[in-house]
């Protein structure tokens, strides 16, 4: 029977369609009594995720298939994930075939698996390709979803510290954290309180936050680095360790706190760590960026699997721990959402979620599981370890899957999650919970979610990809090497800004040109040291800072732009051109009275010497500006919707989804309120129907036996009884005859009562249908991951456009012997 109320839709419906709206295909409802799977399907809702998810389940449970049916599901609604793979299973989300021939799988069969069976490797692999189809079969899947599903995202495999998949780079994680969390005092200290515990962590210091000197230097030269928005690297941490920026710690002095000699054990470490020949390929690949990892840079989901199998254990935390405060630095930079906007998944939690230690993994997964709902992130944790668990942590977790457990301890840590899960709302009876937890089987799991009325027991539909367990390095490395390959041919060296500057001839070099007290002038501020070998050099160059709005009142655009400019100038005949200008990524604000000293100056050419040049000038920055600047948007035809100035394609598409995701979520939402009522209504004028059935049943067939006893007696008490039929036995003879007639009555009643049931099914199974045309609409809208954009070109008004200021600066190189000069305000 197919129900369609505001929880049953959500959870199990009958046979059918399995692509609804917003909701996860995860499997078959399981009868306890009868230890057979139902025909009704479970269908998870994708917004109950928000509210994060935890499966626990012993070796041999079907645990790593279920999650993979989640990601997969995910993958589909085109939901990307971060994915943690510590023990290599769900690099088997790179085994989608298709076409599911015996050549598809068999690179990918293992060798003792086939001789087990006495076949050959590819013998095995027609015999799994067979296996494979048919199970996609039993669950109503076809290989078309297999193809829908790698249609849908891409997967994508990093391996840290290896160029088995692709490499990932680390150095993002000691750069400056965005404005909005240095402002949040108590994020930046758990932030770098995370990221030193790791570092040390790998070098083999066991740190106390509180009582390790190695711990508080670092985390002072963090915070003092980050608060001036420094980034920072190894190299730079390593130097600043061995000259740190501050002179005292707390209100001691640097050397009685921690003397030179001693802080020297701690550079050789660092030092050592970082010249390891196998060091390097952490530097190397793509940004810890969650950004860039969630999303291709044409906006399409990718489920980004981190393969950590392959590092030890103080290498692991490392890198879990950097890349877990990177997704809570994604997350805080994201706007609320109700909707299911991203996945966190890790497999094998244990170990960076105990429930009594603190390794630097803890704080963050706890934050993330506190805070990261509100901002459309689900994060789902598995573990074959229920012990090592932190269910305090895990209390307000919406989603429990739960499968078979190997001890009594385990489970009663999981009634005691389940409990404490419980208490936030809706009832718990501890006792059917742990009779249900005793029956579960291979594939075979309890979904208790807070989000619906009581707990479901249910089978694991068939995985979409080939699961084979646990691939190796070059396994890995076979499957990344054509999409490295591919990369490689797209990428495109990006021009250095600065390097597009002219070189401007020096006439003379020596100290600082006088210049007019009526002639402004400022200094560029350097960045970084001066490089061994080299001196500062000083050149003058004018700087232009504007405001600049572009305004398109049919597409409702009205923007904005500061835009600061710098140009070289000499002593030819148009001693300043705008066309020569290149843009700048420091503001007036940045620009400093004083020069840094030593250093040697650039002649000043005529013209910069006399304040009326720059009004001219002035007045030719606006005119270069109106014939130049030009703002390019991206727009979605289907939607109307414009992005922002600057932004990415792929954070467009992002921000395309998620309002398409939301609006679909609301209006599904609308549509249950509205259905829920008439559904519940005739649902239970069915079950009253149902009862009225089985009533007129047992009243027929009393009456029936009745009458057949009756109509018996008086046709025996007639044979034997008495040679010749009396008034009495005639009498009873018509008692008998009505009550075969009343028989008759009730059999018709049975057939009326049936066929109000049966009439009210139908209108059921009308008013299910009415609701799927009502939602028809919105699977048939334009996929915004897809869609083909539109570009919209808005150019300014000379007067919409503000000059703030024009002057004199002088731009700092740093010059080396050879007498090359390079930009040092990079």
């Amino acid at each position: 029977m197919s129900v369609c109320g505001h929880n049953s839709i959500r959870k199990i419906v009958a046979m059918q369609d399995y692509e609804r709206l917003g909701t996860f295909y995860l499997g078959r409802s399981f009868d306890m009594s009868t230890r057979k799977r139902t025909d009704d399907l479970v269908l998870y809702d994708s917004k109950d995720l928000v509210t994060h998810a935890v499966c626990v389940g012993m070796t041999g449970s079907g645990k790593t298939g279920l999650c993979l049916a989640l990601l997969e599901e995910a993958a589909i609604d085109g939901i990307p994930a971060i994915i943690i793979d510590p023990k290599g299973d769900l690099t088997n989300l790179l085994l989608t075939f298709p076409n599911l021939q015996g050549e598809d799988l068999a690179p990918w069969i293992n060798e003792d698996d086939a001789l087990k069976k006495g076949l050959t490797v590819s013998d095995y692999a027609v015999q799994q390709a067979a296996l494979w189809r048919k199970g996609l079969n039993e669950w109503g899947q076809s290989p078309d979803r297999i193809q829908r599903l790698r249609d849908a995202a891409d997967v994508v495999v990093y391996t840290p510290g290896s160029n088995a998949g692709l490499p990932i780079s680390i150095l993002k994680s000691f750069a400056a954290p965005a404005p909005s969390l240095l402002e949040d005092t108590e994020m930046l200290g758990d932030r770098i309180s995370a990221t030193v515990t790791s570092l040390l962590g790998l070098v083999g210091i066991d740190a106390d936050p509180i009582q390790s000197r190695e711990h508080i230097l670092l985390s002072t030269i963090l915070n003092w680095a980050w608060q001036q928005a420094k980034d920072l690297d190894l190299a730079a941490i390593i130097q600043y360790v061995q000259s740190p920026p501050v002179s005292r710690i707390g209100v001691l002095d640097l050397e009685s706190f921690y003397p030179t000699k001693d802080r020297f054990g701690l550079v050789m470490a660092l030092n050592n760590m970082l010249a390891a020949p196998g060091f390097s390929v952490w530097m190397e690949g793509d940004a810890l960026d969650i950004g860039q990892r969630l999303r291709s840079p044409a906006g399409k989901p990718q489920l980004a699997v981190f393969s950590i199998a392959h590092l030890n254990d103080a290498e692991r935390m490392f890198f879990v721990s950097l890349l877990l405060n990177q997704v809570l630095g994604w997350v805080r930079a994201q706007s609320g959402t109700t909707s299911l906007r991203a996945i966190l998944y890790m497999d094998e939690i244990f170990g960076y979620l105990p429930p009594v230690a603190n390794p630097p993994s803890k704080k963050p997964l706890l934050t993330l599981l506190k805070q990261a709902r509100a901002f459309g992130l689900g994060v789902v944790l598995a573990t074959q370890n229920p012990v090592d668990l932190d269910y305090k942590g895990l209390s307000n977790t919406g989603t429990w899957f739960i499968g078979r457990l190997q001890t009594e301890r385990d489970k009663a840590r999981v009634l005691d999650g389940l409990e404490g899960a419980a208490a936030g709302g809706g009832a718990f009876n501890r006792q059917t919970m742990e009779q249900m937890l005793a029956g579960l089987g291979s594939r075979i799991f309890l979904m208790h979610n807070t989000h619906e009325d009581a707990p479901v027991v249910f089978q694991t539909r068939w995985a979409l990809s080939y699961l084979c367990g646990p691939l190796t390095r070059n396994q890995i490395k076979t499957l990344m090497d054509p999409i490295k390959a591919a990369r490689a041919r797209e990428a495109v060296t990006p021009s250095s800004a600065c390097a597009a500057i002219p070189a401007v001839p020096l006439a003379a070099v020596g100290r600082r040109p006088a210049t007019p007290p009526d002639v402004s002038q400022f200094f560029i501020p350097t960045r970084g040291g001066l490089p061994t070998g080299s001196e500062l050099l000083y050149r003058p160059a004018i700087f232009g800072a504007a405001t600049v709005n572009f305004v398109d009142a049919k597409a409702n655009v009205e923007i904005a732009e500061n835009v600061h400019f710098i140009t070289p100038v000499t002593d030819e005949a148009v001693p300043v051109s705008w066309d020569n200008a290149q843009a700048v990524d420091f503001t007036a604000s940045d620009l400093e009275q004083s020069p840094v000293e030593p250093a040697l100056y650039a002649d000043l050419p005529a013209a910069a010497a006399k304040a009326k040049s720059f009004a001219g000038w002035n007045k030719d920055l606006v005119t270069w500006l109106y014939g130049t600047l030009q703002l390019d948007l991206l727009c979605s035809p289907s939607t109307k919707s414009v992005s922002h100035p600057n932004e990415a394609e792929r954070d467009f598409r992002a921000r395309l989804q998620l309002a398409a995701h939301e609006y679909r979520d609301d209006l599904v939402e609308r549509l249950r309120q509205k259905y829920a009522p008439k559904i519940a209504a005739l649902q239970e004028r069915i079950r009253k129907a149902q009862q009225a059935v089985e009533r007129e049943a047992e009243q027929a067939k009393q009456q029936q036996v009745q009458t057949a006893l009756s109509f018996g007696a008086t046709l025996l008490s007639a044979v034997i009884g008495r040679k010749t039929l009396s008034a009495s036995t005639l009498g009873r003879a018509t008692t008998a005859a009505r009550g075969v007639s009343r028989s008759m009555k009730e059999r018709q009643d049975v057939g009326r009562a049936q066929e109000s049931v049966e009439a009210l099914q139908q209108q059921l199974a009308d008013l299910n249908a009415e609701f799927e045309t009502a939602t028809a609409e919105l699977r048939a809208a334009v996929d915004p991951v897809t869609e083909p954009l539109g570009t919209i070109t808005i150019r300014p008004k000379k007067t919409h456009i503000s000059v703030q200021l024009v002057s004199l600066v002088w731009a700092p190189y740093w010059r080396d012997a050879q007498g090359v000069a390079t930009p040092a305000w990079e």
